[in-house]
């Protein structure tokens, strides 16, 4: 070009007529027109295809990384995901085309979750979802189940709660909606890092959006709440969970029952049981046997007897799994006494029956319960008012202990031991009373035939607190009579009291010199009565004479001496000084008790 310009130049400065010579040089280098006809080109003939635009920069494409048009390129911030860039840390396409659907790199994290490589999960997702597909060109986009690995990754190394929630609002970049999985891996991050009011507010927001909590959501949830003393939010959530058929886990349903009996919560602990035991999936939980120990004897003290039957079924529950394991486990007595006294408090009869039972299976048939155990079951049956009940186990007890020549013959008092089923005899008047005796007169032609001077003692001592001297007098009559029984010294006491009640002074000395007659050895009792007879009738001298011979105020001063209760002890000298009455020397006991004893020889 540069050429022909010069050779133009030379030629316009040669001829002196420069505009001829640029018209002809025009009109030479015109292309000439074509002389041959063309035809039109059709107009239904397919357009060619056109050249293909460059990919979009909104669909995250790694050839975007760094252009203006990608927000996450100016603002990195906005997403706890890592930017979109060239580079990989596992560096190259040829290692992401192993992973060309996500099969495989489930496969992976499965994998390296076993062998808790952690930080190497989060890279390769990292690096996954940074690349293209080699089969269609477009970024990888992630299930929800593939990035759950991500966040349990995320949450193994630590990640804050905060972080956590975020990445798991980021699923939506990839159009994946979070579930319940995702939102329980974000709850387990809160419940490590103990906030409350976060988790509570992420499950009401899984409430509110649809997505279902299953039975992990419940228990982190009530576990943190429990362990955080949040105990009325436990509740709630806890009838929720109950009532939506969700398993409660054994570990949150003991660490309930330790929290509530520690903080006296008995009535809500026997609610949330029985709302356990209404349900299939839960009515098997059993709290472990310490634990059930523990929710009895609370119960019994707080006469809660719904909760104390509870706690009794729960260690019947645990001697059946004993047997089927050949390992005997076996209440201690004390404790079925002490449920035996609830049932009698709380008048239940299931708790009642709930504790004999067990208290059978414990002892296994190797020996009978102890006098305790009867007079517990006496008392309750007598509270509830089954006098039937209460005679049969008076029966069972004298079966028992009624020829053993070691036993106490207070147990079969009705003074004390069988007081409530005095009370219970008594307690409709005269109409119970008579009831009571016709019914043992016709268990005495039974088979076998039941005669009881302990039962009929009952009888006659009721009628005594009824003041009814003669239906007592000839209940007494008929023990011999008709029962051909010898009474007791219980007896000839119930008789004293009697008269006593009607003040006849003069018919109780009889009855004392009569069963002194018989060589029957009063006791405590039979003097209790008689100085009471005599003060009723104003009489302190005979009362002082009867003292006199039971010999109760040297064995006072005794006992205050032993406990070296001094107040007391002046009282009784002051007593013995106001009623002239010699209390005789204690020397020789007192040198033998005050022996002091030197360890240095």
């Amino acid at each position: 070009m540069a050429a022909a310009a010069a050779a133009t130049s030379l030629l316009l400065r040669r001829n002196r007529n420069p505009q001829l010579l640029l018209l002809r040089a025009a009109i030479s280098s015109s292309r000439a027109l074509p002389q041959q006809a063309e035809l039109s080109p059709d107009p239904t003939a397919a357009a060619p295809d056109p050249a293909p635009l460059p990919p979009n920069p909104s669909t995250g494409s790694p050839f975007y990384g760094e252009n203006w048009r990608n927000p996450a390129a100016a603002n990195p911030p906005s997403s706890l995901l890592p930017a979109v860039v060239g580079g990989s840390p596992f560096g190259a396409h040829n290692r992401m085309a192993a992973f060309s659907d996500t099969s495989g790199l489930k496969e992976t994290f499965a994998k390296w979750m076993a062998e808790q490589r952690w930080e190497d999960m989060k890279q390769l997702f990292d690096s996954w979802v940074r690349s293209l597909d080699t089969a269609t060109g477009k970024p990888n986009r992630p299930d929800v189940d593939l990035f759950n690995h991500y966040l349990r990754a995320n949450l193994m190394m630590g990640v804050l709660p905060g972080e956590m929630l975020d990445l798991a609002d980021h699923m939506r970049e990839f159009e994946v909606e979070p579930n319940t999985a995702s939102y329980n891996l974000v709850l387990k991050s809160m419940v490590t890092a103990l906030e409350v009011a976060s988790a509570e507010k992420l499950v009401e927001r899984m409430l509110q959006t649809g997505t279902v909590p299953d039975d992990e959501t419940y228990n982190l949830i009530v576990g943190l709440l429990i362990r955080q003393n949040h105990f009325d939010s436990a509740v709630k959530y806890l009838d929720l969970m109950l009532k939506s058929g969700h398993t409660l886990s054994l570990t949150i349903f003991s660490d309930y029952v330790r929290a509530c009996v520690r903080s006296g919560r008995l009535d809500t602990l026997a609610s949330i049981i029985e709302k356990c035991k209404t349900t299939d999936k839960n009515k098997v939980l059993c709290p472990q046997w310490a634990w059930c120990i523990d929710i009895a004897e609370a119960a019994f003290e707080a006469n809660n007897s719904k909760l104390a039957l509870f706690a009794l079924e729960f260690l019947a529950r645990w001697i059946v799994r004993g047997e089927n394991a050949k390992v005997q486990l076996s209440v201690n007595e004390g404790l079925v006494i002490s449920a035996l006294s609830a049932a009698g408090r709380t008048y239940s009869t299931d708790l009642l029956n709930a504790a004999w039972s067990l208290l059978k299976k414990s002892l296994r048939q190797k020996r009978a319960p102890t006098p305790e155990a009867y007079l517990a079951k006496i008392y309750a049956h007598s509270s509830i008012g089954q006098l039937q009940r209460a005679f049969a186990t008076l029966r069972e007890f004298e079966n028992a202990y009624g020829n053993s020549g070691d036993i106490d013959l207070e147990l079969f008092s009705p003074f004390s031991s069988l007081q409530p089923l005095v009370v219970a005899c008594c307690k409709d008047g005269f109409s119970t009373l008579d009831s009571v005796y016709v019914q043992l007169e016709n268990l005495t032609r039974g088979d076998p035939p039941y005669k009881s001077v302990a039962a009929l003692n009952c009888v006659v001592l009721g009628c005594a607190n009824i003041w009814d001297i003669e239906r007592a007098y000839e209940t007494f009559l008929a023990i011999k009579d008709k029962f051909e029984l010898t009474p007791d010294i219980h007896s000839y006491n119930a008789l004293l009291c009697a008269f006593g009640k009607k003040k006849r002074t003069e018919e109780a000395c009889n009855v004392f010199e009569h069963l002194l007659t018989l060589g029957v050895k009063p006791n405590a009792t039979t003097y209790s009565l008689l100085v009471d007879v005599h003060l009723a009738n104003k009489d302190p001298k005979s009362a002082l004479a009867v003292i006199d011979k039971m010999d109760t105020l040297k064995k006072v001063r005794r006992r205050c001496s032993r406990e070296s209760d001094f107040d007391s002890d002046e009282k009784v000298q002051s007593l013995a000084k106001q009623f002239n009455y010699r209390m005789g020397g204690e020397n020789r006991r007192e040198m033998l008790y005050n022996i002091e004893y030197n360890p240095v020889y």
